[in-house]
């Protein structure tokens, strides 16, 4: 492992007599590459997250809730408890409001008998929807899909910038090969 010395930050923007044209530029390309990341990913996280809170604070106000009525019974055995577990699917019927009547399933307690009233939730137009999230569960949900959705849109400049650096390392590899056939030649005709 060759010995590298102290870490020299901002090398590549101080003056120095060895620094060819391909340095200036490869500081440039990072600088642009880290600003746009850095940019993008924040605008895109901050408007994937308004998009989602927005979307979920309409959910809360356009869906409500109603009571259906089970068509059948609920399969299984009638349980005291109402624990998670002991939840089934089962058909439910119940009155849009625009006076339509509806079915569809939604988990019920096992074992409940026919006609058993039904809490459930249903947008604008009548369709059976989930409750709709809290406000803390909406943010929580909006910060997690602005993360997501910024540490994304991140990754296309970061990518670019990388892309772009290693093409200038190739280039000043090839250049670094013609300096050196060069000089050998010149070095070579002194010597012998």
């Amino acid at each position: 492992m060759a010995f590298r010395g102290r870490k020299v930050w901002w090398w590549r923007w101080r003056r120095n007599p060895l620094k060819r044209r391909a340095d200036t530029v490869e500081a440039w390309v990072v600088l642009g590459a880290w600003t746009l990341t850095l940019l993008v990913g924040a605008l895109a996280g901050w408007a994937a997250t308004g998009a989602v809170e927005r979307s979920l604070a309409r959910e809360r106000v356009e869906w409500r809730p109603l009571v259906g009525r089970l068509t059948g019974q609920a399969p299984g055995k009638p349980t005291g408890g109402s624990t998670r577990g002991d939840h089934v699917w089962a058909e439910v019927a119940w009155t849009g409001p625009d006076g339509s009547a509806h079915t569809g399933q939604v988990r019920v307690a096992s074992g409940s008998p026919a006609g058993t009233a039904v809490t459930l939730w249903t947008d604008g137009r009548g369709r059976l929807v989930t409750e709709p999230v809290t406000p803390s569960q909406a943010r929580l949900r909006a910060v997690l899909v602005g993360c997501l959705a910024g540490t994304g849109a991140a990754g296309f400049p970061f990518a670019a910038g990388h892309y772009l650096r290693g093409r200038l390392e190739r280039r000043r590899i090839g250049q670094w090969d013609t300096d050196w056939a060069e000089f050998e030649a010149v070095w070579g005709r002194r010597m012998g």
